[in-house]
């Protein structure tokens, strides 16, 4: 193996108008001697947005103030955001209401072409039509968001929502290319995270075409979810680390869940490194081909076939495999990434 390819084996590599807040009033909080600093790094405003579930409708973090902002239905809602010092806004549907809303469009409207997700900036669940939804799919989905008035709304992307597991110089299988994501550890041995769609359990990948095999796929989780975890095989290396393709690498120390408003990284072989902001969490998405994939964080990070099952990350924190979307890094586009949690959960694995 050259020194060349030893990069693709670090953590991350490789292939792969809103409308009108829905808010009636601004509540400004005192704070007390147990408050949250006044500014706040995403990854701490994730902290304490987990912490603040009871009474609350969502949360965004607020990048510019660097200050955590909470959804409240009521003054009895605001008061555990209190004790924290936090941000509050009083709003108009709660979060059974919207999860209802997302479950109506589940059962009616699960078109290809189409993703969705709670936006607490603007207190609706957010419906996104690529440009295949037309005719009378586009007719049927408007009519469901239109049934459930003020709770949802429509917005229109330019490209298509699809996998973009293709022409990318990363990892190999004999059907063609995909992405290596962060190294992981399992039961004290060495994997590495992919997109679940790169291939079935039992698929061998190399660091080249026709290459020499560094690992095989032992167990891949698509549709539903999008994860999968390769078992690293003889001596490759596998430092926690993300190639940011100027020489230099990021460390990875620890995964992490994203926050609406989080400035994110991605970093992949056919396009290096790319940043955006987290637009939506929990999103679900149907891809043109048919295929759906729940649970996903959608991004504002561009992305092209061949960045498929690489690496979303903020500083030492891993966030997400990058899963699919629409656009280039030409023109711009919207990016799905599967959470990097969940797969370590599932698999009993670490960071490492």
């Amino acid at each position: 193996m050259t020194h060349r390819r030893i990069p693709r084996h670090r953590t991350a590599i490789a292939s792969a108008g809103a409308l009108a807040l829905a808010v009636t009033a601004t509540l400004t909080l005192a704070v007390d001697a147990n408050a949250a600093p006044d500014t706040l790094s995403a990854s701490e405003a994730t902290t304490l947005a987990s912490q603040l579930t009871k009474g609350t409708a969502g949360s965004y973090y607020d990048a510019k103030a660097r200050k955590l902002v909470v959804n409240v239905l009521d003054e009895t809602g605001a008061m555990a955001a209190r004790a924290k010092g936090v941000e509050t806004r009083l709003v108009k549907h709660s979060l059974a209401e919207l999860n209802s809303a997302r479950q109506t469009l589940k059962d009616r409207a699960t078109i290809p072409g189409t993703s969705w997700s709670l936006d607490p900036k603007s207190n609706k669940v957010v419906v996104t039509a690529d440009r295949t939804v037309k005719g009378a799919k586009l007719h049927q989905l408007t009519a469901v968001v239109k049934s459930l008035g003020d709770k949802a709304e429509i917005r229109h992307s330019r490209g298509e929502f699809k996998k973009l597991s293709a022409n990318g110089d990363a990892i190999w299988d004999n059907d063609g290319q995909c992405s290596l994501g962060f190294n992981v550890v399992k039961d004290g041995h060495p994997y590495f995270l992919t997109a679940g769609h790169c291939g079935k359990a039992g698929t061998t990948w190399s660091d080249e075409k026709g290459g020499s095999p560094i690992g095989t796929t032992e167990d891949s989780q698509y549709p539903g979810n999008d994860y999968a975890i390769v078992k690293y095989t003889g001596n490759t290396p596998h430092p926690s680390e993300v190639n940011l393709y100027n020489g230099s690498y990021q460390k990875i120390t620890k995964a992490g869940e994203a926050t609406v408003g989080q400035k994110v990284f991605r970093s992949g072989s056919t396009t290096q490194v790319h940043d955006g902001k987290v637009t939506g969490l929990d999103e679900t998405v149907n891809y043109v081909d048919g295929d759906t994939v729940e649970g996903l964080i959608k991004t504002t990070v561009c992305a092209e076939p061949g960045d498929s099952g690489g690496a979303l990350y903020d500083r030492e924190t891993a966030l997400g495999l990058t899963s699919g979307g629409s656009g280039d890094c030409s023109s711009g586009g919207e990016t799905f990434f599967q959470p990097v949690p969940e797969a370590l959960k599932a698999y009993g694995a670490q960071i490492g």
